[in-house]
Order: structure tokens, then C-alpha cells, then sequence
């Protein structure tokens, strides 16, 4: 099981993990200690995510993270690890193309990524496919985008409208077929993110997406509950009741792995 203490997760392990039935825990990181931390408290997956621009550089949106600083931070983070999966988000406007999807993954595969992750559907399954044909590992995003906070009108639960939720099928199939190793869904219904999760041979990690999928995802600060502004639902304060960031992050994992977070309070009907 990729819960023993020092087996190193994989892209094929994780697979294995959503066959066995066992939830994949996973949470971002930006440095070092912190990925140091989440390694020692069997997190499965750290996420160096462009969240960095709300979380780090105390931005807006993540629009203004460049590929730059996502190797700056996947290379700290990548220091700190030694059995997690390290996945990257590949930045706004750094894959609008092949040239450029190919030369932003190079680099954060060279700082140590292990799989890159992108949003957008059926207008990536070509770049997926190019990209997995290089070896490169593919994570993808789908729901709530926040590169595409703009276009959506706002941060808002996605997936709500039949056609919509459709559209959102599609996709993941194809992202799955186009070679996609995992699918991230972000503030779905639960109903939807558990028929995608249940239609897939990859697992779907949720955030906001209900308790039916094949493992969770939080940024950690927000785990952490140190972050500024307006909490979102689906987000829950682990530090609260524990003494320590090392009992929070051990609440987390288990809360994920029994099943017990997220709760209908953390969810969207």
C-alpha cells in the first residue's frame, strides 16, 4: 500500500490506490519545510500549485504567476520530499500552444516535477496527448478553473446546468483517452463529480466536489486556516483542535483516508 512509510508514490500507484479503494490525499506546498512536513505525515501528493499567487505573493487571482516561479518553488519543494508525488500547475498562458507546452513542462519536470497539471477540456487533448508522448505525466482540471476566472464571471460552483454538466462528462472522458494519469475537479455537485469519478479509470481528486471521489485536495494554508479573506465551503480549519501544524496535517490525512472530510457542510448539492 502507498501508505507505508518511505514507498515512494507513483503515477501507476496512484491508479492502483483508486482500484483498491483508497483515498488519495493531497495538498499543496511551496517550500521546502512545508513539503518536508507534509511528506512526514503520509500526504500522497504535494501540489506545487499557481495558487502561490493568492497564498505567497498575496495576489488577486493566479493570473500574474510565471513558469519562473513555478520552478523556483517546485525546485524548494522538491528538496523536501522524498515519497510524495510532486505535481506542478502549469501557469496561465505558459501552454497556449505546443511549443510553449512543451518548453514551460520541460522546465518544471527539470525542477523536479513529476507530473504537470493544466486546465481545460476537449481544447487540450491534443497538447495532453503530445505531452504524455513525451513521458510527461498529465494532471487535469477541470469544474472551476481559476485561470479562467474571468470568462467563468467569477469564482462559482460549475457543473449545475444539465448541458453544462454534460459538456463536463465529455471532457473528462477525453482527457482520460488523450492519456491524462489524473483529473482534478474543482466545485462541482457532488452527484457529477462522483458519476465522473465512477466512469474513469483515473482517479478524480476533489476540492469542493464531495466525498465520492478517489481523494481530496486542499491548498494547505487553507488547510491550515491561515489564509486571508473569505473562506470558501468547501474548505475545513484542521489546526483547529490540534496543538501543532504536524497534528493538523495528521488530521487531514486521516479525515481524508476514513472518509469523514469533506462533509455535506463542504459540499456543493
Amino acid at each position: 500500500m502507498n501508505t507505508e512509510k518511505g514507498k515512494k508514490v507513483t503515477v501507476p500507484g496512484l491508479a492502483d490506490m483508486k482500484q483498491s479503494g483508497q483515498a488519495i490525499v493531497m495538498l499543496t506546498a511551496y517550500d521546502a519545510s512545508f513539503a518536508g512536513r507534509l511528506d512526514a505525515a503520509g500526504i500522497d501528493c504535494v501540489l506545487v500549485g499557481d495558487s502561490l499567487g493568492n497564498v505567497i505573493q498575496g495576489r488577486d487571482s493566479t493570473l500574474p504567476v510565471t513558469v519562473d516561479d513555478m520552478v523556483y518553488h517546485v525546485q524548494a519543494v522538491r528538496r523536501g520530499l522524498q515519497r510524495a508525488l510532486l505535481v506542478a500547475d502549469m501557469p496561465f498562458m505558459s501552454y497556449h500552444d505546443r511549443a510553449a507546452a512543451m518548453n514551460t513542462a520541460s522546465h518544471l519536470m527539470r525542477a523536479g516535477a513529476e507530473m504537470v497539471k493544466l486546465e481545460g477540456g476537449s481544447a487540450m487533448v491534443e497538447l495532453v496527448s503530445e505531452l504524455v508522448a513525451q513521458g510527461i505525466p498529465v494532471c487535469g482540471h477541470l469544474g472551476l478553473t481559476p485561470q479562467h476566472v474571468h470568462q467563468l464571471g467569477g469564482y462559482r460552483v460549475q457543473g449545475r446546468d444539465e448541458a453544462l454538466a454534460r459538456v463536463l462528462r465529455e471532457d473528462a472522458a477525453a482527457l482520460e483517452n488523450a492519456g491524462a494519469g489524473m483529473l482534478v475537479l474543482e466545485c462541482v455537485p457532488n452527484r457529477l463529480a462522483a458519476i465522473v469519478a465512477s466512469q474513469l479509470r483515473i482517479p478524480v481528486i476533489g476540492i469542493g466536489a464531495g466525498p465520492e471521489v478517489d481523494g481530496q485536495v486542499l491548498v494547505l494554508y487553507d488547510a491550515l486556516g491561515i489564509s486571508s479573506g473569505r473562506r470558501p465551503r468547501f474548505v475545513r480549519d484542521f489546526m483547529r483542535g490540534q496543538d501543532s501544524i504536524d497534528g493538523a496535517l495528521a488530521a487531514y490525512a486521516a479525515a481524508v483516508r476514513d472518509g469523514s472530510f469533506p462533509g455535506d457542510e463542504h459540499s456543493y448539492g
